[in-house]
């Protein structure tokens, strides 16, 4: 009995894991460049983290610009929404 339930625990815990890993996350930046070509995006995260991220197919690059501040939306580094936001901060020259 004590071996079924040291089994369903550690299934539970993997479970649980690897939907975490799978949530989209939200971030709030500004745009660094587009590769409209490559369909790649450099975002400057606030607290000046660079995320080089490959855009999702509905994803239209010409509507974005360098200098754009935004809130994205990532799932498993694919960026799948892009927003119009308001930055705090993001470093000069980034």
């Amino acid at each position: 009995m004590k071996k079924i339930i040291v089994v369903l625990a550690a299934v539970a815990i993997v479970v649980s894991q690897s939907s975490l890993a799978c949530a989209a996350e939200t971030h709030m930046g500004t745009i660094k460049s587009v590769d409209a070509k490559a369909g790649t995006v450099v975002f400057c995260a606030e607290g000046g983290k660079d995320l080089t991220l490959k855009a999702d197919k509905t994803i239209d690059l010409d509507k974005i610009k360098s200098g754009d501040k935004v809130e994205i939306t990532v799932e498993d580094g694919v960026l799948k929404s892009v927003k119009a936001g308001h930055v705090s901060w993001c470093p000069e020259g980034y």
